[in-house]
């Protein structure tokens, strides 16, 4: 009897639980072409919904299914915009945004989504190689503006050439306008092979990261508490593992 009236109370309990928000409550997602993790359908700056695939859009998709929580997916350019946007409204939220301790206390998390390495990439048949971010302050190195990777080389007293569009680049490397690109592994070697370029020796790896779902910080507990409980689930019951086999 005890076990039943108990079970009875963690139900209850759940029930109110997920009562807790409005009825018409609903989030606005934003992301940006980050293959493999997320991306446009056509490979163009904006989409919407179902035209946006990748990695962590369908892991995210799940998590709301899961949750129980409506919302609306919208992919555009550029980072720097939807980054500031989500800093500044509320029930909004952005991915895949890597976490950082400089970030963290801008946002409420759930994650990680999935896990990456930062590495810079030199051309084809280059042999330089290097066994320390600083020895890299002597060459010119190109990266994606206002990324966790770029926020991090200027913290680190580096002065990077940034970009709009990371895959701009890839251009860039090949043409000598830069030495070095900075980018994330393995978005940087995945957009690459879009362009047609492969054998991008990795001169360093010099950070290995993880990608979350960042509110903005108004959103309500609940949201974020959901919304871990079925990412958790997730990863217990083998749907991210699929999901990764899918696209890698």
């Amino acid at each position: 009897m005890k076990r039943i009236l108990a079970a009875g109370l963690l139900m209850l309990m759940a029930a109110s639980a997920k009562a807790a928000l409005p009825d018409d409550y609903k989030m606005v997602l934003l992301t940006e072409n980050f293959p493999p993790f997320n991306m446009a359908a056509d490979g163009k700056n904006y989409a919407a919904d179902s035209n946006i695939s990748g990695i962590n859009a369908d892991i995210v998709r799940e998590m709301f299914k899961r949750a129980g929580i409506t919302y609306s997916l919208t992919l555009r350019f550029p980072w720097e915009r939807i980054y500031k946007q989500v800093l500044e409204q509320p029930d909004q939220g952005l991915f895949s945004t890597t976490y950082t301790p400089e970030r963290e206390p801008l946002f409420k998390w759930v994650g990680p989504l999935a896990s990456t390495g930062w590495v810079l990439l030199a051309p084809p048949g280059s042999p330089l190689r290097l066994s320390s971010l600083q020895q890299a302050q002597q060459y010119r190195v190109g990266a994606y503006k206002n990324d966790a990777v770029s926020q991090h080389l200027e913290a680190n007293g580096f002065q990077p050439i940034n970009s709009l569009r990371d895959q701009e680049n890839i251009g860039k490397l090949l043409k000598g306008q830069i030495d070095l690109w900075a980018t994330t592994d393995p978005v940087g070697p995945y957009l690459a092979k879009q362009e047609g370029v492969s054998g991008l020796p990795t001169v360093l790896r010099f950070n290995d990261a993880q990608l979350f779902l960042a509110f903005n910080k108004q959103t309500p507990d609940e949201v974020v508490t959901r919304l871990q409980n079925a990412l958790d689930e997730m990863k217990s019951d083998g749907v991210i593992d699929a999901i990764m086999r899918r696209y890698l």
